[in-house]
């Protein structure tokens, strides 16, 4: 049985037999182009592909994994996917590392940061960045973070 997953919503789709991916398939604004095994085929309308290859366009988006990969910490937005979150309660700062055997700790969330120059933007400083600078933060949001740097550099 052929059957495809979206890959691009209206775009591009991966088109299956099986388990097996035998092709791809897109649509390039007035022609769906199909690729499978080293051949091109071209079909003008939905109607005609569907019914010359016998399959159904799904609508479903396919995803990398069925795991939902969160990229935040403690309700921060984070830069990567997370490892070894934990809370630094005396600074009230939510950190993290970039992999599972980093050693670097990483603050969650938007910063502005005060060096010489003046005040910066940050997403997701190191904390050594922060333990040697004036800094606010965090926030939640880019909005907010640059709402402060506003105030800052007044």
């Amino acid at each position: 049985m052929i059957k495809t997953k979206t890959i691009l919503k209206d775009k591009f789709w991966i088109v299956e037999e099986g388990n097996d991916k035998v092709g791809t398939l897109t649509w390039n604004d007035d022609k769906f182009v199909l690729s499978s095994k080293g051949s091109v085929s071209f079909f003008d309308t939905k109607r005609q592909l569907e019914n010359t290859l016998g399959l159904k366009l799904t609508e479903k988006v396919a995803s990398e994994t069925n795991v939902d990969i969160t990229k935040e910490v403690y309700n921060y937005p984070t830069s990567c996917r997370p490892f070894n979150e934990m809370y630094d309660v005396k600074r009230k700062l939510p950190l993290f590392t970039k992999s599972a055997k980093s050693k670097s700790l990483y603050c969650a969330g938007y910063y502005i940061i005060r060096f010489d120059k003046g005040w910066v933007q940050s997403h997701c400083p190191k904390l050594i960045t922060l333990e040697r600078y004036n800094y606010k933060g965090p926030f939640k949001t880019e909005f907010q973070m640059r709402q402060e740097l506003s105030n800052a550099k007044r």
